[in-house]
């Protein structure tokens, strides 16, 4: 059985919309947002990157 190496979170400081690059490591291929489980995020930085990807969407820096 082979498991899966954590990647190392970022700080909170660094989940910013506009690191376009940051954020779409946390997106699959279908564009859409990985699971706690699959990104290894903590709750608190989970919800600050949904938060970002989110708001990078609406501005127009990532697509749908």
């Amino acid at each position: 059985m082979r498991f899966r190496k954590k990647r190392q979170s970022p700080d909170l400081k660094d989940i910013e919309y506009k690191n376009v690059s940051l954020l779409s490591s946390y997106v699959d291929s279908a564009n859409k947002i990985l699971g706690r489980k699959l990104s290894g995020l903590d709750a608190k930085k989970q919800r600050a990157m949904q938060k970002a990807i989110k708001q990078s969407r609406s501005v127009g820096l990532m697509p749908f």
